[in-house]
This record gives C-alpha cells, structure tokens and sequence, in this order.
C-alpha cells in the first residue's frame, strides 16, 4: 500500500538540487548569454558566426564583427566545450563531498528523468508547430530571402512513433550524435548536446568511484593518459576527464591553496631554489593565461587569416567508429571537439579555480539565475527564434518594407521579450517538477 501523505511530504521538500560552487551555476549563465547571442545570429546574421560555413562573403560590415566580436562572444565550438567540459566538472562534486554507493544511485537514476522529461516536451512543442508548411514555405522563403546558408532546415517528424523514437534516440545513442532524427528535427540542429552530455556522463560516473580509493597523485598521471587517448580517439571523453579530475583537484586535493602558492620549478629531486633556499615559484596566471591566450590567438587566425586551416586538425584523429584508422573523411566525419577551445578552456578554469575574484563575478545573481535555468534556454530558444522570431522578421521586411538592419533589430527585441517568460514558465513548470520527480523516484523505490 503506497503511503500518500509520506509521499506528499517528500514533494513538499526544498528542491534536492542543492548547488555548491555557485560560480559554476554562474558561468552557466554566460554561456546561456552567448548561446542566445549565437542562436540569433546563426539565424538572421550568418556572416557574423565563427566559422560560418558558405556565409562568409556576406555583408562586409558583419564579416568584420566576426573576425573581431565571435571568437569571443557567440563562439559555438567554445560553448560546445565548455558544456561537456562544465559536465564533467560539476556531476561528480556530491559524490566526492559524500563518496557512498547511495549518491551514486540517486545520480544514476534521477539524472535521466531531470533530462528526459523537458527534452520530450520540448520535441512535442516541435513535433507540434513545425508544419510541412512552415518548413517548406515560411522557413525556406526566409532562408532563401537572405541567403542563408548556414540555416538548415528542420526534418519534420512524420508520425508520433517517430517522435518517441527520436527522443529514445537522443538518451540511447554512444556515437555519432549528430545523425539523429531528434536532432534534424530541432532548430539549429543542436539537440545532439544533451545526446552528448547524458552519455558522457557515464564515463564521469565509472570513473569517479575510482578516485576514493586511489592515490591523487595517480588520479592526476593516469589522468593524462586518458585525455590523450580520447583526443586521438576522437571521442568528447578528453573534455569531460579534464572536467573530472578539475573537479577532483579542487574537491579533494586543495587546488586553490596550492596554486595560490605557483608552481614549483622542479623535475624530479631536480629543484630551482631561491637564495632563501625556498623553491622558485611560477604564478599560476602566468602558464594559465599563456594557455588560454594561446587558445584564443588560434581561433583568431583561424576566422581572421587562415580559414582553409579551420578543418585541419581533424585530420590527425583516428576513426574508429567508422573506419579504424586515420579520418580521411574529416571534413565530413568528426566531432566538434578542438584543440584551440581546450586550450583555451583549460585556461580559462584553472584562473577561475585559483583566483576569488574570478569566482565572486561569476557568482554574481545576475549570472547564476540564468545559469539555473540554462537548460529550459537552450530547448526553447532555437525554437522561440524560429517560430516567433523569422514571423516577426518576414512580416517587417516583405510585408511592411522595413529594411534589413531595422527588421533585425526589431526580431532582436522581440525574441528577448518572449524568449525571457516563456523560458522562466519551461523551468518552473517543467524542469523543477521533473528534478524532484527524478530525486523522489529514487526516494521512493528505496525507501
């Protein structure tokens, strides 16, 4: 017999999501910012993007803001890394607060129905509104009508089976998660993430229960080996790994006060000392800022001065999913993981993890209430953009003769206005509720 006024309770409880180290709610947030900005501009300014496929002999005036404004600001290969790096980085902080098989379970069970369940609402809304007639007339007309090539037009789902497919699909798929219905289908063809997120979560997962029972040192040398097989493998696990042990230094092996201190000039029982005797000591922002600076530069020359290099680094992975060897068909097989936006990840964290100045601005309140609806964002904005924003830019421009530049402004304001409510609803109505359905589920089958 189910005890209803037990389980009444439990729903009654504070929300189990309980956030440590806000500033990674707090660079949420930003990504949620640059994602809109991305977005938008994939959609009705394509020049503009980083790396804009086919779009790059548009408007001189948006040519010069992506070589200058879109390595920084709406780079979409850096918030692709900075998701998956970001996951890795945050699943594991309960268990390494609490190393017990109960936190592993609770993650393991609740984290497919806190994903899930906005995931299949949100591919309804879709399934829904994305008509044959809204893709092959209002979508093609618009991306016709300002030569936009980087806009691909959504596969419309035939049927409900194929709908529940695709979302089986999306928690389901190892590899290759761009080639998916669930993604042809979703606006901006970026759905593949969560694919990407859930999956690689299980590689956080079995690796994590490792780390209480073996030395740090050992964590951090085998570490390396693994990111370096995943980066020849081609895999996101090289992302998500560097996420992890981030996450085990600074949980478990006092990252910051150690890299406060700088980094010691030594190799072995080989050690440059001070006059004073004390080890000679490199700022930490020195190599973490040489890294990331490093990073950045080669994104610039990449959108800036080399473009045809853009590609090449695929070149050198292997491919084993498909053929086993080197990746010749690397323009056509390959996963959106670089080398740049590692580095400049990388870079990026380890000031973020040292200094409090870095941590206190992304924790400002501003930034982590975004971050913590960062999720119903990334659903519902490709599809706000597509359905409400190209209507609102159509009807300026064909219908009220409005010119190019006044329509965009127009759909910018116009997609912030809307895009803000309805996401605030998505979270409250949906995405909370389905956190406590995903934590109350393993309450209630345990207790």
């Amino acid at each position: 017999m189910v005890d209803v006024t037990a389980l009444q309770k439990r729903i009654a409880q504070a929300p189990p999501t309980q956030y440590e180290q806000l500033y990674l709610v707090g660079f949420r947030g930003v990504l949620v910012i640059s994602t809109f900005l991305w977005v938008f501009l994939r959609t009705f300014a394509p020049t503009t993007v980083y790396a804009a496929a086919g779009d790059e002999n548009g408007p001189h005036g948006q040519a010069i803001v992506r070589k200058v404004l879109s390595v920084l600001f709406w780079n979409e290969y850096f918030l692709f890394g900075s998701i998956i790096f970001l996951s890795g980085r945050s699943i594991a902080i309960p268990f390494f607060r609490n190393p017990v098989k109960e936190t592993v379970a609770r993650a393991l069970l609740s984290r497919s129905l806190t994903l899930c369940i906005p995931v299949a609402i949100s591919m309804a809304i879709v399934k829904g509104s994305f008509t044959d007639e809204f893709i092959n007339s209002t979508l093609k007309s618009f991306k016709t009508g300002i030569s936009n090539h980087s806009l691909i037009l959504p596969y419309k789902l035939p049927t409900t089976l194929a709908y529940w497919n695709s979302v089986f699909e999306l928690f389901w798929v190892s590899h290759g998660f761009q080639a998916q219905a669930g993604n042809y289908a979703f606006p901006t063809q970026t759905l593949w993430m969560i694919n990407a997120v859930y999956i690689q979560s299980y590689t956080v997962y079995l690796t994590m229960i490792i780390a209480p029972f073996t030395r740090a040192r050992w964590r951090v040398q085998f570490s390396i080996l693994f990111i370096l097989a995943a980066w020849w493998c081609a895999s996101w696990a090289w992302f998500t790994i560097s996420g992890l042990i981030m996450c085990d230094m600074v949980v478990n092996m006092d990252f910051k006060t150690h890299a406060q201190r700088g980094i010691p000039l030594q190799f072995r029982s080989l050690i440059w000392r001070q006059q004073d005797g004390r080890p000679q000591r490199i700022p930490v922002w020195a190599v973490a800022g040489f890294v990331m600076l490093g990073g950045i530069a080669m994104q610039y020359v990449w959108v800036a001065a080399r473009p045809d290099l853009f590609t090449a680094e695929w070149m050198v992975h292997s491919d084993p999913y498909s053929i086993g060897g080197l990746n010749t068909e690397y323009k056509k097989n390959h996963i959106s993981a670089r080398n740049d936006v590692y580095l400049t990840l990388m870079g990026f964290f380890l000031l973020l993890e040292t200094y409090d100045v870095l941590q206190k601005i992304l924790q400002n309140k501003f930034f982590v209430y975004l971050g913590r609806r960062s999720l119903s964002y990334f659903l519902l904005q490709p599809i706000l953009a597509y359905q409400v924003g190209i209507r609102v830019f159509s009807q300026l421009r064909d219908s009220r003769g409005v010119g190019y530049s006044g329509s965009v402004i127009v759909t910018l304001i116009t997609c912030l206005v809307v895009t803000v409510p309805v996401a605030e609803l998505f979270h409250r109505l949906i995405v909370v509720p389905s956190r406590y359905l995903g934590h109350h589920f393993y309450d209630f089958i345990t207790s």
